[in-house]
């Protein structure tokens, strides 16, 4: 099908603006694109007229029913439109309240079908603000999310709506369903770091709870970075950190067993160099350091080779807190220098 057969369909029932009785005071104005355009664009007959009317009523400062009407068009033609969304903001600031609940139907379609606009979600996010309420805005952040667990507007205005309205109380649930049908989700992990920092300024006991909740989610797939992730940032809030002793038994019964993930590795290195901070003297931390520059050594040769050249980085640091601890390494055992 050609190009202009598709437009004269798309046409089908439309009436041109320059046609309409209603807009005969109205005098368009044409976009100025120069006597020459580099590369001028094609655009549609119907495109054309849409915004060369709206540019009139943005010159002539019109607010009214009609231009509201005519701002819809022109966003289903581009809804990307900054200007356009926010022409139609201040339509709406100059008509009555009643229009607000009827924007919300509108804004509705236009994220359903353009769900990774921004624009989109903005001019909804400004419309609860003018209505002060959050209604039933998370059932239909949910709904979206369910087409994309991983849309970012989705989930950065789903965590405007929690924190203007104060609505976290079945939240961590959400989360935790969440994760349930997919425990590789990051967006939903990242978004329950969110809420456990709004919701408990981590405290000790959420802390250990979440430390606990992650273990468990890793256990069903050791390889996936998102709850490894988590676990460290629970873990800046402890006590004992890195050097959790819960976390560190969990690493090192599976390491035991045999489990080489990147990520489990990558946890028991940092332990150990940890340790040669806290306890550079001691003889199994020596152990621990070594054992730590052979993990980096599987990383660069099998498990990680896509960073080799980072893990060879923190070999040589490794190798480094050895030498500056006085430890040497022995066939089997560390000793000190003497």
């Amino acid at each position: 099908m050609s190009e202009t057969s598709s437009e004269e369909m798309d046409n089908v029932g439309w009436v041109f603006y320059s046609e309409r009785e209603e807009w005969k005071d109205v005098k368009p104005i044409l976009q100025e694109e120069g006597s020459q355009p580099i590369v001028a664009i094609a655009y549609s007959a119907k495109f054309k007229d849409v915004y060369d009317y709206l540019r009139a009523c943005l010159y002539n400062n019109e607010f009214s029913e009609r231009t509201l009407e005519l701002t819809k068009d022109a966003l289903i033609l581009n809804a990307a439109n900054y200007t356009v969304w926010q022409y139609r903001r201040m339509i709406l600031q100059h008509l009555d309240k009643n229009h607000l609940e009827k924007e919300l139907l509108f804004s509705k379609s236009m994220i359903v079908d353009h769900q990774k606009n921004y624009q989109v979600w903005h001019h909804r996010m400004v419309i609860i603000q003018w209505l002060n309420d959050a209604g039933n805005e998370l059932n239909f952040v949910s709904q979206m999310l369910s087409e994309d667990p991983k849309n970012y507007h989705a989930w950065q205005y789903r965590q405007w709506i929690l924190s203007t309205f104060k609505l976290y109380d079945n939240e961590l649930q959400y989360t935790s369903q969440l994760l349930e049908d997919d425990i590789r989700n990051n967006s939903a992990w990242n978004h329950r770091y969110f809420i456990i920092n709004h919701t408990t300024d981590f405290a000790e006991s959420a802390v250990l709870k979440e430390i606990s909740f992650t273990l468990n989610a890793i256990e069903k797939a050791t390889k996936n970075e998102s709850p490894w992730n988590y676990l460290r940032g629970l873990l800046i809030h402890t006590s004992n950190g890195i050097l959790d002793p819960q976390v560190i038994q969990f690493c090192e019964k599976h390491y035991s067993q045999g489990n080489r993930s990147p990520h489990l590795l990558a946890y028991l290195i940092d332990v150990a160099y940890e340790k040669g901070e806290s306890h550079p003297h001691k003889p199994e931390t020596g152990e621990l350091l070594n054992r730590a520059i052979r993990m980096c050594n599987d990383l660069i040769t099998t498990h990680d080779k896509i960073r080799q050249n980072y893990w060879k980085y923190i070999s040589y640091m490794l190798e480094d807190k050895l030498r500056n601890n006085k430890l040497i390494k022995c066939d089997s055992n560390i000793v000190l220098e003497i």
